[in-house]
């Protein structure tokens, strides 16, 4: 079984003991006899051990920074969402493949933020701008937020208020399984819980350090039966030999172990397999023994905002992935909403 992320070191900035959750996380740390150092900021953490870059990012994978969110400009580029909303950054798992790598660069430590009722107040504002119109604010954009919740219980916070707003709605997605603290959140239906899933061949080559299919399906049965509304994203998906049996295994598994009560109300999103050249050199630096596909030549080069771009399957393959997944979600499962394939 997968155990639950807990922080071999933890960072705290100076300015987050202002706060009731810095300084609650402050307390329990010191209990637990966790190493606590002083950070000027969450973006300027230095000294992480290691005698060498590698064993720099392993060691930042399990160190927790508590700090302040000063920016909160709420952005996003998902087709998932309106606008992120910033509760952490960073993740404690080894996906081969995850943007991250690239979006934090340097910085592969776990943040956390502690000024909730600053965050949620910034949060409201934008839900007026745009009411009546619901806001849809995803959680998960640079972190696996459930990974770390069991801590900090951050994100139960945030579905408790979005529960209470008549047009906020949540998103976040994850690959863990430790969710039993949020099963008695009042969350009024306003959150969408989605879980990250692939198949085998692909959880046991490129996400080391994250729950198990299983593990992450019987998470889902529990938050379906707690009301949340469910969601499946099947990210990425990748070509590789006996792909189609794959991903054919994957929706049947799917299928048969999740409760008919589960069903009622379910999304998926598919996003193909991508990656910039940046991403690939630093994936190949931090797991040089990935079987990971990363060759240009047989990609297909799509810009994207800001002249920036990534490299995605070529229009006959992408074109068969999309058609192939989604005749299986037709079978599978036939009242279910597809949002996207991208």
């Amino acid at each position: 079984m997968m155990k639950a992320f807990y922080p071999q070191l933890v960072y705290i900035e100076p300015g987050a003991l202002e706060y009731p959750l810095g300084k609650q996380l402050k307390e329990k740390f010191e209990r637990e006899g966790v190493e606590i150092r002083e950070t000027t900021s969450h973006n300027q953490v230095r000294n992480i051990p290691g005698n060498n870059d590698f064993q720099k990012y392993r060691n930042a994978k399990s160190t927790l920074v508590v700090g302040v969110r000063k920016t909160l400009k709420f952005d996003t580029s998902k087709p998932s969402a309106e606008y992120a909303i910033p509760l952490a950054t960073g993740c404690m798992g080894h996906c081969h493949y995850c943007y991250l790598q690239t979006t934090l660069g340097d910085k592969p430590y776990i943040r956390t933020y502690v000024n909730l009722d600053e965050i949620f107040e910034s949060a409201d504002r934008y839900m007026m701008d745009r009411a009546p119109e619901p806001t849809r604010f995803e959680a998960a954009c640079t972190s696996d937020i459930v990974g770390i919740d069991h801590l900090t219980h951050s994100l139960k916070k945030t579905i408790e208020h979005m529960g209470q707003t008549e047009w906020g709605r949540l998103r976040f997605v994850t690959k863990y399984h430790h969710v039993d603290h949020l099963l008695d959140a009042k969350h009024n239906g306003n959150t969408r819980f989605r879980f990250s899933v692939n198949s085998d061949h692909v959880i046991k080559h490129f996400e080391p350090g994250t729950s198990s299919f299983l593990e992450r399906l019987e998470a889902a049965q529990k938050v379906a039966k707690a009301d949340y509304p469910i969601g499946f994203i099947v990210a990425p998906i990748v070509w590789y030999e006996g792909w189609e049996k794959g991903y054919l295994e994957l929706f049947e598994r799917l299928e048969a172990i999740l409760p008919t009560y589960a069903k009622k109300d379910m999304t998926f999103e598919l996003i193909q397999h991508r990656f910039t050249k940046t991403a690939k050199r630093i994936i190949q630096k931090r797991y040089p023994k990935s079987k990971l596909e990363m060759n240009e030549d047989e990609r297909k080069y799509k810009w994207g905002r800001y002249g920036r771009g990534k490299y995605v399957y070529k229009d006959d393959e992408a074109g068969q992935l999309k058609e192939t997944i989604n005749t299986y979600i037709d079978k599978f499962f036939p009242e279910a909403k597809l949002e996207y394939f991208t």
